[in-house]
């Protein structure tokens, strides 16, 4: 079908991006009336009463026992510092857990975003392109149709497979182990996609595809 106004497109991406915000505002709810951990409970309101109750509540799976009957037994922890930080994690067995799991993320949002710089190469593979229609309305409409299609191939092409073979298998092999098995996998991909790119691109696209797809799923 063929649009009548441009502008029907701007109001297309308002719909969405305002589509997406629901999620986020019933989840939103469900935080602010979820009951809160007893660990919270004791460490940040300082309810020790409270939280006793909770977690006798919580093993005994009844609630016999209401929260409201005794007085908060509030206690004067003192609150972390940037100095207990510091004193913390300026030891290298704690500070190497932190350095670790945050450039681990660090290189995997690298990995991440720099394979999707590749896109517009797989989509103008596959087809599923910019179009070139003179009718500009036609242009803007099949232009985002295309993009929205190939983008749900590429995704269903590598990521979803990965993302679910993990889940299969992330307690079978260990988060530690999948975790190296999969930047070891991508450091090859990458040195063998980095060195042959160009080559690829122009004479081996189906190849430069499937390299594109390995990386996605690791």
């Amino acid at each position: 079908a063929i649009i009548d106004d441009v502008s029907a497109v701007d109001y297309c991406w308002r719909i969405v991006l305002g589509c997406g915000a629901i999620p986020g505002i019933a989840a939103l709810y469900f935080r602010l009336t979820i009951p809160e951990t007893p660990r919270y409970t004791m460490d940040v309101e300082y309810d020790v009463n409270k939280a006793t109750s909770d977690i006798t509540n919580y093993l005994q799976k009844t609630d016999t026992k209401d929260e409201n009957e005794e007085p908060g037994n509030h206690v004067d922890v003192p609150k972390a510092s940037w100095s207990d930080f510091i004193s913390y994690f300026g030891k290298w067995k704690n500070g190497k857990v932190l350095l670790g799991t945050s450039m681990s993320w660090f290189a995997l949002d690298i990995a991440f975003y720099g394979i999707g710089l590749n896109n517009g190469i797989i989509l103008s593979a596959i087809g599923y392109a910019d179009t070139h229609e003179a009718d500009l309305n036609l242009r803007a409409y099949n232009s985002l149709k295309n993009m929205a299609v190939g983008n749900i191939i590429i995704t269903i092409m590598g990521t979803v497979p990965g993302y679910w073979v993990t889940v299969a298998l992330v307690d079978k092999w260990g988060r530690k182990p999948i975790q190296i098995m999969g930047f070891a996998v991508l450091t090859v991909l990458f040195i063998v996609m980095g060195a042959a790119f160009n080559p690829l691109k122009e004479h081996s696209i189906p190849a430069f595809i499937t390299l594109f797809t390995l990386l996605q799923v690791f």
